[in-house]
């Protein structure tokens, strides 16, 4: 065979092997692509296994946060309903002692317009006698300061009616001008010394001021007296002396660590003394 006939079938033969060779590169190149495809599957196939198992312990916590939030609706429901169930209670007990305390006001009321009325009758009964009319005005009087009386005392705390009972300091000089008994004011604050009054020693130990209470020492006759948790305007009552008489301190004012009122003391029981 001749060169130029080996010529075309060395062309050939290189072509063919070029062919091959481009195939071979590019069979090569997709199996390359097919792993990197696979590895990338592989990597959002874990993510989105991870985004899942995420959400699955989102939607548990959510359930139980609803379920907790149910429970605390429950229990707040429960608690509001005991309580408006309290005050609805309450409001009923007030509303009843309102109805007693008016009523017993209005019998009050009314027995005072009777005795008023009485009073009345009386006078216009001796217009024409003019000596009449000055002794029954004396009686009215007399029956109007008795009716004073029997509604401003008040049994006192060892179980004793009381002498008439000053509020404040204007109705405790109508009181020493009755000229009945013997009459010292006094302030006393917490935690001083006792202070003196007549034969006695007063000392202040508690002071409620919230509830109007307070804890008095009582020094007599050589012995302390413990009045505990006294009410403003209650008569504290206390036998002392030789022959014992009957001693009374009433308090009407009530502030923070400090109480002020008064001494009473039966006329001659004593000699009066200023507080120190």
């Amino acid at each position: 065979m001749s060169e130029e006939e080996l010529v075309p079938e060395r062309s050939a033969s290189g072509a063919f092997m070029a062919v091959i060779g481009v195939a071979l590169l590019a069979a090569l190149g997709a199996l390359v692509w097919c792993y990197g495809l696979q590895n990338h599957i592989a990597v959002a196939e874990q993510k989105l296994t991870a985004a899942e198992q995420k959400n699955t312990d989102l939607v548990a916590k959510l359930d139980a946060t609803n379920a907790r939030l149910r429970a605390t609706s429950e229990t707040l429901g429960q608690s509001v309903g005991m309580t408006q169930k309290q005050i609805e209670l309450r409001a009923q007990s007030i509303l009843a002692s309102q109805k007693v305390e008016t009523a017993k006001l209005e019998q009050a009321q009314a027995a005072t317009a009777k005795q008023i009325g009485a009073v009345s009758n009386d006078v216009a009964s001796v217009k024409t006698d003019v000596g009449g009319v000055k002794t029954d005005v004396a009686a009215t009087r007399s029956d109007l300061e008795t009716t004073k009386s029997q509604l401003s005392r008040v049994v006192g705390d060892a179980g004793v009616m009381s002498g008439l009972i000053a509020t404040n300091h204007g109705e405790l000089e109508i009181l020493k001008h009755k000229g009945d008994r013997n009459y010292f004011e006094f302030t006393l604050q917490k935690g001083a010394k006792p202070v003196l009054l007549s034969t006695i020693k007063l000392q202040l130990k508690k002071v409620d001021e919230k509830r109007s209470k307070f804890t008095l020492n009582v020094s007599a006759d050589d012995k302390n007296i413990e009045k505990k948790d006294k009410n403003l305007d209650e008569p504290v009552q206390f036998y002392t002396g030789k022959d014992p008489v009957l001693y009374e301190i009433v308090v009407n004012v009530v502030e923070k660590n400090k109480v002020s009122g008064y001494l009473a003391t039966p006329k001659g029981a004593g000699q009066a003394a200023v507080a120190k």
